[in-house]
């Protein structure tokens, strides 16, 4: 799936992280959430996952954004 299919719930892409790499929230066509955020080493996850940690601020632009 391609970023552009993607719907991006926070950042305008002109944060001081860059255009693209700043932690994200994106939502899918069929409503799944897509985060992106900094690798997390928390705990092993099992396998064919991954941990990111994104800021408390960043998801509460995604639900403002939501309107929840």
């Amino acid at each position: 799936m391609a970023r552009e299919e993607l719907t991006r719930l926070t950042g305008n892409g002109n944060g001081t992280c860059g255009k693209d790499d700043c932690p994200n929230v994106y939502r899918t066509a069929s409503g799944a959430f897509v985060v992106q955020g900094g690798l997390s080493q928390a705990f092993t996850p099992p396998e064919g996952e991954g941990l990111v940690e994104i800021p408390e601020s960043v998801l509460r632009e995604a639900v403002r954004v939501l309107g929840w």
